[in-house]
């Protein structure tokens, strides 16, 4: 090892330093580019045979970018004391090395966590019908996940302000005047602050999940984020409904999968008096029975209100979840609404005019 360091010092005196310290930067890089060139296929071929879920996958995807940065950062590290740089320029260097390093290092946390949230996602799988435990468990992983990343990012900001000596005395004059500055934060954050513990509540208490259906500001739509401060649920026309996290403790909203995803689907026809109510019941157990999207549990049809000119007509029945519930209704109301006007078109909904003949 020291005739390897002898070595290239006697190569480093006979180049300008320009040079060399360029060349170094270059080694840096080229090695770099190589051990991930090795090591990543290397890798790879482990998980191959792991066709839904690999952890090695998984890393791979995650890490794959930072170590292009991270091991030439590491490699150029190791040959600082090699180079050439004058007294100030290597001060200059070591600094921002070391700033890079913590931003590499807290990326790094960054992907540690987003490896384990892949695990967990693959452990609790929602893909699956019956996905209520699910849908819990995620809901507090992806809060847990953002909230760790935004303490690991003010850490690591704060780690690369005290490293300068001016950052250390500004600290020490923000906390002389801690009394009144608390104050004047704890104002203007307290909004904030408010949704902050408004997600923690909704993290663990859970009056919606993630991709729960939701009846909100009079739109049906599913739950697509829950961020630290705001909610983005998805409308079924492709539109984001954006709301504050507090919304969902301060307001009311209806959520359709609290307990479970199934759910009673209601159409209403409205007919003449004369129709036969046993040949419409008929015809709608033939149709429920025949379509998949019925759960086979509830199969309703009833009379549920007289109007003046029409027979009000509730058929209900059951589904597993909202979205085949609407397909289910849907279907029944064209096919219930054929059936009339095909076997008793004289009962749809008409208005009656008496005529007396004065002559």
């Amino acid at each position: 090892m020291n005739d390897i360091t002898a070595h290239l010092t006697r190569l480093a005196d006979q180049m300008p330093s320009w040079v060399w310290n360029l060349m170094i930067i270059l080694f840096s890089i080229l090695l770099g580019i190589i051990i991930k060139a090795i090591l990543v296929p290397l890798v790879r071929k482990q998980s191959e045979s792991q066709n839904i879920y690999s952890l090695i996958r998984s890393i791979i995807r995650h890490f794959n970018k930072i170590l292009s940065f991270f091991i030439p950062l590491l490699v150029f590290s190791s040959l600082l004391r090699f180079t050439k740089f004058n007294t100030a320029t290597l001060q200059v260097v070591t600094k921002i090395t070391e700033i890079l390093f913590i931003g590499c290092f807290a990326i790094l946390l960054i992907r540690v966590i987003r490896v384990f949230e892949d695990y967990l996602y693959y452990r609790f799988d929602v893909s699956k019908e019956n996905n209520l435990r699910e849908r819990k468990i995620r809901t507090q992983i992806v809060f847990i996940r953002k909230l760790l990343v935004s303490i690991i990012i003010l850490v690591a900001i704060a780690i690369i302000l005290l490293s300068f000596e001016n950052m250390r005395k500004i600290g020490a004059g923000l906390l002389t005047g801690v009394g009144i500055g608390g104050i004047i934060i704890g104002f203007a954050a307290q909004k904030s602050l408010g949704n902050l513990l408004a997600g923690f509540q909704i993290a663990f208490t859970q009056p919606i999940r993630m991709d729960d259906v939701l009846v909100v500001e009079g739109e049906w739509g599913r739950v697509e984020e829950i961020n630290l401060t705001y909610v983005v649920v998805a409308i079924w026309d492709k539109r984001r409904l954006v709301l504050p996290i507090n919304y969902f403790i301060e307001k009311p909203f209806q959520n359709w999968t609290r307990t479970t995803a199934e759910i009673l689907g209601t159409v209403f026809l409205y007919t003449d008096y004369t129709i036969p109510i046993d040949k419409l019941r008929d015809k709608l157990s033939m149709l429920l029975q025949a379509n998949k999207l019925w759960d086979g549990k509830v199969n309703v049809l009833q009379v549920t209100d007289y109007k003046e000119q029409t027979m009000e007509i509730r058929c209900l029945m059951s589904c597993r979840n909202s979205g085949q519930a609407f397909d289910l209704r849907c279907y029944i109301r064209e096919e219930m609404i054929k059936y009339i006007h095909q076997n008793f078109p004289d009962a749809l909904s008409k208005t009656r005019v008496s005529v007396s003949n004065s002559f």
